[in-house]
């Protein structure tokens, strides 16, 4: 199909990304520096609450994929009423998000405090990783509802373009959780030295803070429709029943490739000590990458998914397949700038001798991987902000599950092969997707508008670019 020009210049589609990407990339980064802070904490205590903590990640990581999906749908939602000006669609749906979001989060909370040795069984069949990982999970659980909530406030604030707040709460929670966990780790200023409990308890007090810095400054700072509490449940059945028919497919995505990960990261715990604590060190690092992307992600899909909603379709074609290629070339960047320090930051973590040995070679694969599965993420982000939540989704699961499952466990259980070679071919799949996808971005099939403004116009859209109605 032929490509509409685009109205925006590139150095204002750059500026437009900047004002949203900025804020959200440096929120995460300094999410995850504090992370790897706190894993140079623990990494004192040990390789063995090196990798027990990493593996509760892994377990929450299961929980962030079952709320996840409403995030994704919820942010369509947003973006689109936020184009077309229908502030009671962002409320209603922002209700929808906060409550559908918040099952997963108590779900994953209660099993955390109530049953913490049959998740940590399922994660690894060391007994002393089991046991360290047991006394973090019943203190780390009561954070997952906090996160929750955090999470729906910061995806709606950024959706409506107003990132200062969260990227504010985000910092708080940063410094926070590290000067708790300086304190409560070693036993500092009068506390007992609480180990991996400690830093449970850093955790569990940032998200609270997070979540108080967001309500109060909403407060102070009249932000619109976070305190709009009677709003949010106004729901109506046909809103209801187009947000679940969006939300659904994303949901799907989300828990079972959530599955399928917690399936490999089994495989991969059920490894030696070593590669346990450098595949602990390994998610830390990929923070990194992910963090600074996610802004530039979430950026791409507001700008384009505005557009959608306010009915101009050409221009948000136009401006998602620059924006798509303008982040993979941002995550080079980060590649370079992490691979060039990897030697001291990895001996900071905790890593020696062998394990230092594998983590350099996981963190090297990681980033050789990384411009495609990024590249990945940003058009599937972009499609879902487009009104299409289905494509992604079908594309990740059947890759997942009818190839990189099968592969991974016959790599591992019939022909066991070396520890670097299996963690490389989780991503097998990666290439093959990104050849498909960008099929499918530039046929402009996933602009699906929700708002009405949005359908006023795509039939016009449609019969100028010869696309047909799928709906």
């Amino acid at each position: 199909m032929k490509i509409p020009e685009s109205k925006t210049s590139l150095r204002r589609l750059i500026s437009l990304i900047a004002v949203i990407a900025v804020p959200v990339a440096l929120q995460n980064l300094l999410t995850t520096t504090g992370t790897m802070i706190d894993t140079m904490m623990i990494a004192s205590l040990g390789e063995n609450s090196v990798g027990a903590v990493g593996l509760c990640a892994q377990f929450s990581n299961l929980m962030f994929a079952g709320y996840w999906g409403f995030v994704g749908g919820g942010m369509l939602f947003f973006s689109q009423f936020w184009g077309a000006g229908n502030e009671k669609g962002i409320c209603r749906s922002y209700g929808m998000t906060v409550s559908f979001m918040m099952i997963s989060g108590l779900v994953c909370a209660f099993l955390a405090i109530f049953h913490p040795s049959l998740v940590m069984r399922l994660y690894t069949d060391q007994p002393a990783i089991q046991e360290i990982g047991i006394r973090y999970l019943r203190i780390v659980g009561f954070s997952f509802p906090l996160q929750v909530f955090a999470t729906a406030m910061a995806a709606l604030l950024r959706s409506v373009e107003r990132v200062r707040l969260p990227l504010a709460a985000g910092i708080a929670g940063v410094v926070c959780n590290c000067t708790c966990n300086y304190i409560l780790i070693f036993g500092k200023l009068g506390f007992p030295a609480l180990g991996v409990r400690g830093a449970a308890i850093g955790t569990v007090v940032a998200n609270l803070v997070n979540v108080l810095v967001i309500l109060i400054g909403s407060k102070a700072f009249h932000l619109p429709f976070i305190l709009e509490f009677r709003e949010h449940f106004r729901w109506t059945r046909e809103l209801l029943a187009e947000y679940l028919r969006k939300c659904f497919p994303i949901l799907m995505n989300e828990v079972f490739i959530g599955i399928g990960n917690m399936m490999v990261a089994v495989v991969l715990g059920h490894q030696i000590p070593e590669a346990i604590a450098a595949t602990a060190v390994l998610r830390t690092l990929e923070g990194l990458i992910v963090g600074f992307f996610a802004g530039f992600s979430n950026a791409a899909s507001v700008v384009v998914g505005k557009e959608v909603g306010a009915g101009n379709h050409e221009e948000a074609f136009s401006r998602a397949w620059r924006l798509i290629y303008l982040c993979m070339g941002m995550i080079i960047v980060v590649d370079v700038a992490l691979l060039a320090v990897h030697h001291p930051l990895l001996h900071a973590m905790g890593m020696s001798g062998e394990s230092y040995r594998i983590a350099t070679g996981m963190l090297i694969i990681f980033c050789l991987v990384a411009l495609i599965r990024m590249g990945n993420w940003c058009m599937n982000d972009t499609f879902r902000a487009g009104g299409d939540s289905r494509f992604g989704s079908i594309m990740e699961l059947t890759f997942m599950f009818l190839m990189v499952q099968p592969v991974i466990h016959i790599a591992n259980d019939i022909f066991h092969v070396p520890f670097l070679l299996l963690f490389a071919l989780c991503y097998i799949d990666e290439p093959i997707r990104f050849v498909i996808m960008q099929r499918h971005m530039y046929s402009a099939k996933w602009i699906r508008p929700v708002s009405e403004e949005g359908k006023k116009t795509i039939d016009a859209f449609r019969r100028i670019y010869v696309l047909k109605d799928r709906e």
